[in-house]
């Protein structure tokens, strides 16, 4: 979303107080009211957010960036914008809740489905009570937690396979000690390919107890998601109410430069 200013508009009440500006202080003072403005969508676009999802990450809250007007340039850009890093870019998160189509593949999910563990058609997703430490609290799966399963089947890739667990790092995970209970991960597939597991449903479980006598659901198998659009730019937008609320923090920003 880009916002822009013509320099006509709404000032009347402000000739004064502008006359006294130079070309550049005037400049600066509408710049400044543009990136008031831009800063009210940017908390409207989050509250968007908040309304439509279900507890959204702070990084997709904070994804949200305002990229400010200068006196050279008098306009302001308000967007989701990937800064780098492990996490997936915001704008594709955010394009596909906007216009809604198919969810993209997760890496984990892409690294499941390479070694042929993920069938091909399905997805993960966590189960409706979580493993404890396997979720983040806004039901998604853990990173350090996805690591260790991925680990487990050794499904890290070229760069990650030191982190492969060996043969014996996986006994001493079966085995657990004192403090830690032992677990043993498994792959079952329900009905879509039958076998001793096929009472389960698809997905990855987790073996615990004496054992193995306690069976819990780790990240369950489900057909590709698709999203329907929940976000809306112009909604976004009519909430705002940017016009008058461009044209009072200018007036004010006007009057703030000039020291009245």
């Amino acid at each position: 979303m880009r916002l822009t200013m013509t320099f006509d508009s709404g000032l009347a009440s402000v000739q004064r107080q502008l006359a006294k500006l130079s070309s550049q202080q005037a400049k600066q003072a509408y710049a400044e009211g543009l990136n008031d403005g831009g800063f009210r969508v940017r908390r409207e676009w989050q509250r968007e957010m908040n309304d439509q999802f279900d507890r959204p990450t702070a990084y997709i809250l904070k994804s949200v960036y305002v990229r400010k007007a200068k006196p050279d340039r008098l306009s302001v850009d308000i967007e989701p914008t990937y800064f780098g890093g492990k996490g997936v870019d915001p704008q594709k998160i955010l394009q596909a809740q906007e216009f809604g189509g198919p969810r993209r593949d997760k890496r984990s999910e892409m690294a499941l489905r390479r070694i042929g563990i993920l069938p091909a058609g399905y997805q993960t997703a966590m189960p409706a009570t979580p493993v404890p430490g396997s979720d983040d609290g806004r039901g998604n799966a853990r990173g350090s937690f996805l690591v260790r399963l991925l680990s487990y089947f050794q499904a890290l890739g070229e760069q990650g396979y030191r982190a492969n667990m060996t043969d014996r790092s996986k006994a001493r995970l079966h085995k657990g000690t004192k403090g830690r209970e032992g677990v043993r991960f498994f792959v079952a597939y329900g009905r879509l390919r039958g076998g001793p597991t096929r009472h389960l449903a698809p997905g990855i479980w987790a073996a615990t107890g004496t054992q193995g006598v306690i069976v819990r659901p780790v990240l369950m198998f489900v057909r590709n998601a698709t999203y329907e659009a929940r976000i809306s730019r112009e909604r976004v937008a009519d909430r705002a109410d940017l016009q008058p609320y461009i044209e009072r923090r200018i007036r004010f920003r006007i009057r703030q430069m000039v020291g009245e």
